[in-house]
Parts: C-alpha cells; sequence; structure tokens
C-alpha cells in the first residue's frame, strides 16, 4: 500500500507493466536509478527493493515529489526527491537505469502547466513529454545504460523507437499489455474516435514498455 495525495497519480496497469520489466532487465551492481514523473514513488520503491544504490525521483508535482519521498521514507528508504521539470534539474547527471511512466493520454486540449490532469495528459498527439523524453534519454544514460519506458499504443510506438534509435541507443518493445479504458478514457471516447485514434466501440487499449540500451564505447 502506497500514501497517495490528491492530485497524484494512482499507480495503475501501467505501473506493475514496468516494474515487471524492471525486474526482468535487473539493475547492475551498485546502480544509479532515475525515475522520471515519479507520481507515489512506486518505481523508486520497487527499484530500492531490486538493489540500486542510488534513486532519484523527479516530478513536476510538488505532492508528488513530496509522497514519493513519504513512501520511501515509512518504508525506511533513502532518495533523493527533486521537484522540476527533469531536462531542467538534472544538468550533467548520468544514470545506469532510467525509469519513466510519463503522461501519455492525448486530449483535445494542449499539456496543462499545473493541476492533477498534468499526470496523464499529453496533449492531441498525446507525446507531449514523450517526445522530450526520447530526446534527452541519451545523455541520460552512462554507456552500457538501459532505460525503460511505458506508454500507450495510441501514442505511435514505431516514433518512440525511431527517436531512441536516432538518438544511438538500441530500441525494442520488451513487454505488452491489453487493458480496459479507465475512467479518463472512457470519458474522452468520443473525441478519440472522432480523431481516429480509436475504433468505434473500442474499450481497451495496448500498453508496451520500450527499452533502449546504449552502447559502451
Amino acid at each position: 500500500m502506497l500514501v497517495r495525495a490528491p492530485g497524484v497519480y494512482r499507480p495503475q496497469h501501467d505501473t506493475r507493466l514496468l516494474i515487471h520489466a524492471l525486474a526482468q532487465a535487473g539493475i547492475p551492481r551498485g546502480g544509479r536509478v532515475l525515475d522520471i514523473c515519479t507520481g507515489t514513488g512506486a518505481l523508486a520503491v520497487a527499484a530500492v527493493h531490486h538493489g540500486a544504490r542510488t534513486v532519484t525521483a523527479v516530478d513536476v508535482s510538488r505532492r508528488a515529489v513530496a509522497t514519493a519521498w513519504l513512501n520511501c521514507r515509512i518504508r525506511g528508504l533513502t532518495i533523493r526527491a527533486l521537484h522540476g521539470d527533469f531536462e531542467a534539474i538534472l544538468g550533467t547527471d548520468r544514470f545506469d537505469l532510467v525509469l519513466a511512466n510519463p503522461p501519455y493520454v492525448p486530449a483535445p486540449r494542449g499539456a496543462p502547466d499545473r493541476g492533477g490532469a498534468r499526470a496523464w495528459n499529453a496533449g492531441e498527439k498525446g507525446r507531449a513529454i514523450l517526445d522530450r523524453l526520447c530526446a534527452v534519454t541519451p545523455h541520460l544514460l552512462e554507456p552500457g545504460g538501459v532505460a525503460l519506458t511505458v506508454h500507450s499504443g495510441l501514442c505511435h510506438p514505431d516514433t518512440t523507437l525511431t527517436q531512441l534509435r536516432d538518438g544511438g541507443l538500441k530500441a525494442a518493445i520488451v513487454a505488452r499489455s491489453s487493458v480496459p479504458f479507465g475512467p479518463i478514457m472512457r470519458e474522452l471516447t468520443p473525441w478519440l474516435i472522432s480523431t481516429g485514434l480509436i475504433e468505434p466501440g473500442q474499450n481497451r487499449e495496448d500498453l508496451v514498455v520500450i527499452r533502449a540500451d546504449k552502447p559502451r564505447p
């Protein structure tokens, strides 16, 4: 059970799928882990349990950062919890493993600057954060490092693969799961149909975990 402040993203199918991929990938001995868009810190907790030496958890929501820190603290775990945009605050830090469960739900209005919708609303194509994440991932990884990112199949996984490969990384889909629409997707269904992102009558989406490896010199 995790503490969750109001407005902080609740761990769901995507979180569990990414934790499973994390367990399969393994963490290098003494590995440094980055958890982008940490939310409740569920992935940060999992990373420590799987052997991470240090974990840095980042989120634009102050409530999320405080929640992630608290969930680790009450378990006797130590993390570095940072508030802010991942591109702006990480500087030259490099990591052995980068975990990301970014906002990826396509929505008719642009990604918001504040409020609880920041945890899921990723603009009309669902890639407002994903495109930025793909661009910065090669610079966040140590040589030999691995990145694991989860997002909806509605957000064009092939685009994610192409962008990561263009950044010099090896990339592939390593996990996939079909899940029923949650409340937000059900609310957005008429708009998603009108834009051709889903078919009439569709009530499930695919989630994918994409692994990217940075080659050693």
